[in-house]
């Protein structure tokens, strides 16, 4: 009997308990949402388009050889500062000297045959006017005078091919002597050694491509960032434009430059079509090498102390009593302010932003208001720790 008694004051309890907790549920839970929010607030806002790129030289010479043989010797190695015509390595000359002073001695021979040349035009001229008066005096035939003069055309001819012959011939030892030359590697502008390509002993063949040498940066004081922009961004990137951006090498140090160059041809890679922009920027500390990543950030509009609220709060949905959000009901940016503890919807003209903080330039919020950010379950905690049923005696 009095186990009877006390499970029925057991489960009369649980429904006193339940009851409670309903009560508790409607009357408490049903006050409405809570939100998070955030004030808004006068502060700077920069529009940027960001990239990321690769760091070269200004300008970067390829330093090849024009002829072939075997590198005798190399004079400069990585970073060593260069001159313009500073020699930077040697090919063996041995062949092309020998070919120097053939082509010296086939012009020394081309010169004797001109004079030889020239020697027979006189005598044959001579005899030409021996026969001429001999002719005048008719003590030899019209055709001993015409062999005459013919002698003096075939040696008037021949004096014209003799020196043909020695401008070929100094023609060739020019050539010869500029080969020779190009056996030495010069340096053709003032710059820093970035790359050597041979070895001592090493044969460059240059008789279908010139083979690359060194690569020579200019000067590496000045570099440029060569970036990609997407299509849907480029129409908003101008010369001279700001720019900011960052290297892993350097991580703490933002780095200054500006837009020098916007290139008209695309790229397409994967149906994503992008344009080049090039960055020109100051490197007196020569931290920045050649080949380093930049992430970068196109400064497309910057405006100081307006009027601003969080991105979030523009695109925030006012949910209804039964769970759906709203969806506006208007054209327009639009956010919700709380006016005391009830949210109040507000129609406002935006101008830049830079993705985290949007600039507001009109439509009637104020600076300090609370905007609305996101809706927040105001019973959820209460209902994640609610009290457990006590469970039955046996």
């Amino acid at each position: 009997m009095k186990k009877r008694y006390l499970r029925a004051a057991l489960v009369l309890l649980v429904v006193v308990l339940a009851a409670a907790g309903a009560y508790a549920f409607l009357s408490g839970g049903g006050k409405g949402l809570k939100y998070r929010t955030e004030k808004a607030a006068t502060g700077d806002i920069r529009a940027t388009v960001t990239a990321t790129g690769k760091i070269d030289a200004v300008t970067t010479v390829i330093v090849g050889a024009q002829t072939s043989g075997m590198i005798k010797a190399i004079y400069v190695d990585y970073n060593t500062p260069v001159n313009k015509g500073q020699v930077l390595a040697q090919i063996d000359p041995a062949t092309f000297a020998a070919k120097v002073e053939q082509a010296r001695a086939n012009l020394m021979l081309a010169r004797a045959n001109l004079e030889k040349a020239e020697a027979t035009l006189q005598d044959a001229k001579r005899t030409r006017d021996r026969y001429e008066t001999l002719f005048a005096r008719n003590l030899i035939a019209r055709s001993d005078l015409d062999t005459a003069r013919t002698n003096v055309e075939t040696a008037q001819a021949q004096v014209s091919a003799s020196r043909a012959q020695v401008e070929q011939a100094r023609a060739n030892l020019k050539q010869t002597e500029i080969d020779l030359a190009y056996t030495t590697i010069r340096s053709p502008v003032d710059g820093m050694v970035i790359s050597r390509n041979i070895d001592i002993g090493q044969t460059v063949a240059a008789s279908f491509q010139t083979p690359t040498l060194f690569n020579i940066a200019q000067d590496l004081t000045k570099m440029q960032v060569k970036t990609s922009v997407d299509e849907a961004d480029i129409g908003r990137i101008r010369m001279g434009q700001p720019v900011e951006f960052t290297v892993d090498a350097f991580p703490e140090m933002v780095f200054h430059g500006n837009v020098s160059e916007v290139r008209n041809s695309p790229t397409t890679v994967s149906n994503v079509v992008t344009y080049e922009v090039i960055v020109r920027v100051d490197n007196p500390e020569m931290k920045l090498k050649p080949g380093m990543t930049a992430n970068v950030s196109i400064i497309i509009d910057g405006k100081q102390g307006v009027l601003r609220v969080p991105s979030a709060a523009l695109r925030f949905r006012m949910p209804d009593q039964g769970g759906k959000r709203d969806q506006g009901g208007t054209k327009g940016a639009q956010l919700w302010v709380l006016a005391g503890e009830k949210p109040r919807r507000l129609s406002v003209q935006t101008g830049i932003t830079d993705g985290s903080f949007t600039e507001i330039t009109g439509g009637g919020l104020l600076a300090g208001q609370e905007v609305i950010i996101e809706a927040l379950e105001a019973n959820k905690k209460q209902q994640n720790t609610g009290a457990q049923p006590p469970r039955f005696l046996r």
